[in-house]
C-alpha cells in the first residue's frame, strides 16, 4: 500500500509498482515533479546531472536522449543500461523515466528533421529493453524538429501498453510540435490516447507554446481526469532558464489547472533546468517544509 509521493522516502518510492506509484502521484495532489536531464553532458565536471536534479527537489527522474542500444550516463560509471539505471536509483533514491521517441519512416521526411539513432526510437524492441532496463516509466513525446506525430505516439502506446501495461507507467503527448504543425490539444487526440492505454497525458504548461492559458488548459485536465487518468504539465520550450518569477507563475497557473505532476525540462545549461528552477517550482506548489524535506532526506532512509 502506497503513501502520497511527497511523504515517501527513498526506499518506499523505489519499493512502489505501477499502481503504487501513481496511487502516490494522485495523493500527493499535484504537488509531485519531474525533472527531465540529459546524460550525454553534466552541469558539473565531477557530478551527474541525475543526482543535481534530485539533490535540488526533483521527485522522478526523466533521462531524454537516452540511447538504449549505447547506454551512457555522464559521471555515472558506464556499463549496460540496467547497470546504468541501478547506479543511478542507487544514487538519487529516485524513480527513473525514459523518453522514446514515435517516428514513423512516413514522418521523418523533412531535410531539417534530426535523424534519431535506433536506441532512441519507440519501438517495442526498446520499450522491453526499458522495462528490463529498470525505468518506472516511459514518456512517448518529441524532442524538437524530430518529426513525431500524434499518430505515432497513439501507435506506441498501444504497443507499449498491449505488451508492458501492467509493468510499466505509460505517459504520451506533446509539450510543443517537435517539428509537425497539428493540433496536438484536441478532446478527440487526448481521448485517443486515454484509450490506446495512456497512464499520465503530458502537456505543455500554462504559458510555454503559443495559445495555452489556464481555461484551455483547465478544460483538457478536466476531461483527464473525468476519464481516471493524470496529467503532467511541461515545462519544455527552454523557459527552464528563464528567471524564478516566470517558474512560479507557470507552476502556480499549472497548478490551479489541475496538474497532478509539473515538469521542467533540461535545455538550460549542461542538459538540466537551472537548479534554482527545480527548487523554485518546488517552493511553489509545496512550500518550503516539503522543499526541503526532500533536499534533506537521505536517500538511505
Amino acid at each position: 500500500m502506497s503513501k502520497r509521493l511527497l511523504s515517501s522516502n527513498s526506499s518506499e518510492l523505489l519499493s512502489y509498482n505501477k499502481e503504487e506509484l501513481l496511487q502516490s502521484i494522485k495523493l500527493s495532489e499535484g504537488r509531485t515533479i519531474i525533472s527531465e536531464v540529459i546524460g550525454e553532458e553534466s552541469l558539473f565536471r565531477d557530478v551527474s546531472n541525475a543526482e543535481i536534479a534530485a539533490a535540488f527537489g526533483a521527485d522522478i527522474l526523466l533521462l531524454n536522449l537516452f540511447d538504449l542500444n549505447k547506454p551512457y550516463f555522464k559521471n555515472i560509471k558506464q556499463g549496460s543500461a540496467k547497470e546504468i539505471v541501478t547506479t543511478i536509483k542507487k544514487l538519487c533514491g529516485r524513480p527513473l523515466g525514459i523518453n522514446l521517441e514515435p517516428v514513423n519512416k512516413g514522418d521523418n521526411q523533412k531535410d531539417d528533421f534530426i535523424e534519431l539513432s535506433s536506441g532512441r526510437k519507440a519501438s517495442l524492441k526498446n520499450i522491453e529493453l526499458a522495462v528490463k532496463a529498470g525505468f518506472n516509466m516511459i514518456t512517448f513525446t518529441g524532442n524538437p524538429s524530430v518529426g513525431v506525430s500524434n499518430q505515432a505516439i497513439i501507435e506506441a502506446v498501444k504497443i507499449a501498453d498491449q505488451n508492458f501495461g501492467d509493468q510499466i507507467i505509460i505517459t504520451a503527448g506533446k509539450m510543443h510540435m517537435a517539428g509537425i504543425d497539428e493540433e496536438y490539444l484536441a478532446a478527440k487526440y487526448i481521448d485517443s490516447l486515454i484509450s490506446a492505454g495512456t497512464d499520465i497525458i503530458l502537456l505543455p504548461a500554462v504559458g510555454t507554446v503559443p495559445g495555452i492559458d489556464l481555461n484551455s488548459l483547465k478544460e483538457i485536465i478536466r476531461l483527464v481526469h473525468n476519464r481516471g487518468k493524470l496529467a503532467l504539465t511541461a515545462i519544455g520550450t527552454s523557459q527552464e532558464s528563464s528567471d524564478a518569477e516566470t517558474i512560479r507563475e507557470i507552476a502556480l497557473m499549472s497548478k490551479m489547472a489541475g496538474a497532478d505532476i509539473q515538469h521542467i525540462g533540461d535545455a538550460a545549461y549542461g542538459g538540466i533546468a537551472l537548479p534554482e528552477n527545480i527548487l523554485t517550482l518546488s517552493k511553489t506548489i509545496r512550500g518550503k517544509r516539503h522543499s526541503y524535506r526532500r533536499m534533506a532526506l537521505s536517500i538511505n532512509r
